[in-house]
């Protein structure tokens, strides 16, 4: 097949008293980027000329025709023996051009009852129906592999920070199980966004329907959509399902990216608290002892063109009339690359979390530092009846000490502590450890040792259900 600018070669020439200019087709072609919609184009082809022969306007004969030639074409395609065409516009005018080369004019009847409109609207639906569906299984994965490393860690202990400054002790257990949340919520959000793209527009037409007998029904149950969209302005110039899909994909790059960043402050020299493995870092050309958390900082990078994406979609849709507008074209490259690169992203992490090494003593180490019990000698206090804001000074004054003798209360001696209130006792020692601390937090949510095992336990019957 080759490009030429005759106007009778257009499928839409027939107005026309001259050839598109040579630039424009070029600048308004999308096969460029639209042939990867090929596969999803072609099953709701065939799903289309099955409904045609089930309402009588194609005979079985032909029916068989289109479909034995559209299965062809999609061979071809598979095979690299496909030749694109710009003259040709897009992924539907090329299909459709072939498969009339491959049975002559009964090809030229696959477009009974339908624009291209409402198939690019039914094929962009398809296809992201699809990739929602890769994109589940691998947050699946990567939240198994969340629950593996959270488990493995459920004792290991490490500073909590608000501001980045240490707050309270927490287990790694528990603070992986965070992000975990983050990933339910937008697992949860994912689905959500499902049931919206599986609605389906074609049938729409143009803008205003057609004049063919045709049944929708039968062609949404050929094709997997829930049901068929119900006004048919709406159904060939909407693009919300991709514009949520994008909001999804933004919200997730952010929780990715806030996971990328403690990861890269953890693998630094001055943190220390774990090592990624070496298939997940790259080095420096110039300096021989560098280790850098790559795929991390890569992730959050890419964090920012998924969000301009979802930003692009947004401003594309803000001043459009109904019905389908050319602007529309411009949908497929944000959404084709914001799923590459949160299915990209993804992967990444799925395969390096279980990998990751907690360097306990560190992290223990840490959490010593910065007073990190301050809290639980309040709580200690208010126990034994002193009201709480006494018992926030009485701590303050004592850690005030302690930054001046340069150690933490859990190294102060009971007469140290006991300058500060003579209610302090002996039972105090058994509140300012790490593990009174985190063990101490045993309720719903809290970070204790068991509660970590408890929350993994219930997140993969989740799950599995």
């Amino acid at each position: 097949m080759t490009d030429s600018n005759k106007t009778s070669e257009k499928p839409w020439g027939g107005r026309f008293s001259e050839p598109t200019d040579a630039f424009v087709e070029r600048f308004t072609a999308s096969v460029g980027f639209d042939q990867r919609l090929y596969h999803h184009d072609i099953i709701g082809s065939i799903a289309h000329a099955t409904m045609l022969a089930e309402v009588g306007v194609l005979t079985a004969d032909e029916k068989d025709q289109i479909i034995e030639g559209l299965q062809a074409v999609k061979a071809d395609i598979e095979a690299g023996e496909f030749q694109w065409s710009v003259s040709l516009e897009d992924v539907h005018m090329n299909v459709e051009a072939r498969l009339t080369d491959r049975i002559g004019i009964t090809g030229k009847k696959l477009h009974t009852g339908r624009s291209r409109n409402d198939q690019v609207a039914t094929d962009i639906r398809l296809y992201l129906r699809d990739e929602i569906d890769v994109i589940a299984e691998e947050l699946q994965r990567l939240r198994q592999g969340l629950l593996e490393l959270a488990e493995r860690e459920a004792d290991t202990i490490m500073p909590g920070f608000t501001h980045l400054q240490t707050a309270q002790p927490v287990t790694f257990g528990h603070h992986l199980l965070a992000w975990y949340e983050m990933l339910v919520r937008d697992a949860d959000r994912l689905q959500d966004c499902r049931k919206r793209v599986n609605v389906m527009p074609l049938g729409a037409a143009a803008l205003a329907g057609t004049t063919y007998p045709i049944d929708r029904a039968i062609t949404a149950r050929l094709l997997g959509f829930d049901r068929p969209s119900e006004n048919s302005l709406d159904s060939v110039s909407d693009r919300d399902f991709a514009i949520e899909f994008c909001s999804f994909a933004a919200l997730l790059m952010t929780h990715l990216s806030r996971f990328s960043e403690e990861l890269v402050l953890w693998t630094s020299a001055q943190f220390d608290f774990i090592d990624l493995p070496d298939r997940f870092c790259t080095g420096s050309s110039i300096m021989p002892q560098k280790k850098n958390p790559d795929v991390p900082e890569l992730v959050r990078g890419k964090t920012g063109r998924v969000n301009g994406h979802l930003v692009s979609l947004l401003t594309l849709m803000k001043s459009q009339p109904l019905a389908y507008n050319k602007d529309n074209q411009e949908d497929k490259e944000p959404l084709f690359d914001t799923v590459d690169t949160v299915k990209g992203c993804l992967k990444a992490y799925a395969d390096m979390v279980p990998a990751i090494s907690a360097k306990a003593d560190n992290m223990r180490d840490a959490a010593r530092r910065g007073f990190s019990t301050a809290t639980d000698l309040a709580d200690y206090l208010v126990k034994k009846g002193v009201p709480f804001r006494d018992a926030h000074e009485i701590v303050g004054k004592a850690v005030a000490f302690g930054v001046a003798e340069s150690r933490d209360l859990s190294e102060m001696t009971l007469a140290e502590l006991r300058q500060f209130s003579d209610i302090i006792g002996e039972d105090v020692f058994g509140v300012l450890t790490l593990e009174g601390s985190v063990n101490a937090r045993n309720h719903l949510g809290g970070t204790a040792p068991n509660q970590v095992r408890a929350a993994v336990a219930r997140a993969r019957q989740q799950l599995a259900g």
